[in-house]
């Protein structure tokens, strides 16, 4: 059971913190299809006390979110506690550490995974920003800094007595990034000794994978990152597939061509259109994955620059595949 304060939830679906994904457009989308909680993108508490305009926006929440989570993450205590406070004041759910980013320029400098070199740090950063701050803290992070320093059960019961409410494990080390096997685990030893909701990260791209690692881990939630990249109907996959063992609503053409309009209308909801177009282009791979005669059209929308353009340009797609298939008929 995934249970801080007022938040309880069994087999919980999270949608993981990802730096340009997780925006106020791509959280309310997921939160559509199924998703429990969500988190903004990565805040950078050095960018925040800094009153960095673009920072501060990463943790604009909505009423309709909730539960959400604004992800802080930082090397210096003192930044990481202002930041705490900062966030409070937008109202999440949640403030959750960022202990396991393994990109260099945040993991070198001490920050995200950096933090696992040195746990009692680690321990000390949590202990002050509870200190701080009314909203449960909570944390995520990975197995270790690399295969030979895998202090995951150490650090539990450290943020654990910091107290943290809950801790998120993607089950690599810092080393493996995305590249190696999760090593799922850890999640039953770490499960073993602390009393708080133990969440599992990493190699989830499935409905299957999700319903798989609640049956083997005991996790009390599952955190989607790239799977939902991809294919956001991983949510409502995943909770028909553990409640009626199979998935029940067939994903359509019609529903993956309009979906994709819809997201990029939030998209647009919150940025001038410029900038909800062009970063929107990441998505078309996932939208159109295995789509007859996709790589024609995604070449199409690489393209184009306004809403009305990609709109079009979807419909009418749209419409050659439903020729398809009526040519197929007769």
């Amino acid at each position: 059971m995934f249970e801080i304060d007022d938040i309880k939830i069994k087999n919980a679906l999270l949608l993981a913190p990802m730096e340009d994904v997780t925006d106020l457009a791509y959280r309310k989308l997921c939160k559509e299809l199924g998703a429990d909680v969500v988190y903004t993108e990565f805040v950078n508490s050095d960018g925040l006390i800094r009153k960095n305009k673009k920072t501060a926006q990463k943790m604009k929440i909505t009423e309709e979110e909730r539960p959400v989570g604004i992800q802080i993450y930082g090397s210096f205590i003192e930044a990481m506690t202002e930041a705490a406070r900062m966030s409070e004041e937008e109202n999440p759910d949640i403030i959750d550490i960022n202990a396991g980013c393994w990109v260099k320029k945040v993991a070198t400098r001490g920050a995200g995974a950096g933090l696992l070199k040195d746990p009692p740090y680690l321990q000390k950063m949590v202990e002050e920003i509870v200190k701080v701050v009314d909203k449960p803290v909570t944390v995520k992070t990975r197995l270790g800094w690399d295969d030979e320093s895998i202090l995951i059960p150490e650090v539990a019961q450290r943020v654990e007595d910091a107290g943290a409410r809950a801790l998120t494990i993607h089950c690599r080390t810092r080393q493996g990034a995305h590249k190696s096997d999760p090593d799922w685990s850890w999640i039953e030893k770490v499960k073993k000794v602390v009393n708080i909701p133990v969440v599992l990260n990493g190699g989830v791209m499935t409905a299957e994978d999700v319903k798989r690692a609640f049956d083997e881990t005991g996790a009390d939630g599952v955190m989607i990152a790239r799977g939902a990249i991809n294919h956001p109907w991983i949510f409502r996959e995943a909770k028909e597939l553990m409640e009626f063992g199979e998935i029940k609503t067939i994903l359509t053409n019609e529903e993956r061509i309009n979906t994709a309009i819809r997201h990029l209308g939030y998209e647009m909801e919150i940025k001038d259109e410029r900038g909800a177009v062009i970063p929107f282009r990441k998505y078309y791979t996932g939208y159109l994955k295995g789509l007859r005669n996709s790589s024609k059209t995604r070449n199409q929308l690489m393209q184009l620059e306004t809403y009305e353009e990609v709109k079009a340009c979807l419909l009418e797609y749209l419409d050659e595949l439903n020729n398809y298939e009526l040519e197929e008929a007769v």
